[in-house]
């Protein structure tokens, strides 16, 4: 991006700051369900879990540890395809720091289903 670009997109501010902001969030949205097939099963989860999680008889704040757990599943599983995506476009080349990002990426993954599944253990505890 040339100085004038770059200058031009930081004197954006206030509500069109604010407006620009959602379409970029929406377009990184779409573009994660439409080439990650991780991120896809994990919405089609959320899909399912969300609803059941507001009908079960807890309260309110397991509830929301319930959903949050699994926003926050989604969270890092956009975060992961960013730096794929990232290494990639740098090279295609096999390289230990492009491992050693990807494997750490994937491992944040992982370490947010299992923050889920402690969550819905401790969520559902209760009722059997």
């Amino acid at each position: 991006m040339d100085n004038q670009a770059n200058e031009k997109a930081n004197q954006v501010q206030g509500v069109k700051r604010i407006y620009n902001a959602f379409f970029y969030s929406w377009a990184g949205l779409k573009a994660a369900y439409h080439y990650e097939a991780a991120f896809r099963q994990e919405f089609v989860l959320a899909c399912l879990l969300v609803p059941i999680a507001c009908l079960l008889p807890i309260g309110i704040t397991l509830r929301a540890l319930m959903v949050l757990s699994v926003i926050l599943v989604l969270i890092v599983e956009i975060l992961n395809s960013a730096i794929e995506a990232v290494v990639d476009r740098i090279s295609q080349e096999q390289h230990i720091l492009s491992k050693r990002a990807k494997d750490m990426g994937s491992a944040a993954v992982f370490l947010s289903l299992i923050n889920l599944l402690g969550m819905w253990i401790l969520g559902l505890w209760g009722l059997f």
